[in-house]
């Protein structure tokens, strides 16, 4: 018998399932970096500007908005903040000077690796514990989970250089 989402009770339960190891487990993987983020009044936007950044030095402000999916409101705010403390400078771009690309500083990096370490710890230790065919398995998951027409980009983007 179909549920009014159009799966079965089963299904229903065993999806709720996921949705909620989900949520935890994405809680749990923030919640290492938020509590550092704390110390600085920064939040998870800060951390995703501050990763993306530092993943890719030099990266154009339309780029980042593109990766984030925010408002340029919501970046402006956010980079006007870290760059006032000394996490990120701003350079103009080599070919159009109107462009602004983006880099962390010497501090930007040393926060960038502070929030990072307790993450890769944490799949560090997942895939430990996990079946040794385990990394190409959770690749595919996650990969499956982003929006089709977003992942040859998103591939493209881990994959850079």
């Amino acid at each position: 018998m179909s549920t009014s989402n159009g799966y079965s009770e089963l299904e229903t339960r065993e999806l709720f399932e996921f949705v909620e190891l989900f949520f935890f487990a994405y809680r749990d993987f923030v919640g290492d970096p938020d509590r550092i983020l704390e110390e600085f009044g920064f939040g998870r936007a800060h951390h995703r500007v501050i990763h993306f950044v530092g993943r890719n030095p030099g990266i154009r402000v339309a780029n980042l908005l593109h990766i984030l999916k925010i408002t340029k409101q919501s970046l402006g705010r956010v980079l006007k903040q870290l760059v006032d403390e000394g996490y990120i400078e701003q350079k103009a771009g080599t070919k159009d000077r109107r462009e602004r690309r983006l880099l962390l500083t010497e501090t930007g990096r040393e926060l960038a690796q502070q929030l990072a370490k307790p993450q890769l710890d944490r799949i560090a230790k997942t895939l430990v514990a996990a079946e040794p065919d385990a990394k190409a398995y959770y690749r595919r998951i996650f990969y499956a989970m982003i929006d089709q027409e977003n992942r040859s980009y998103v591939e493209d983007l881990i994959h850079k250089g």
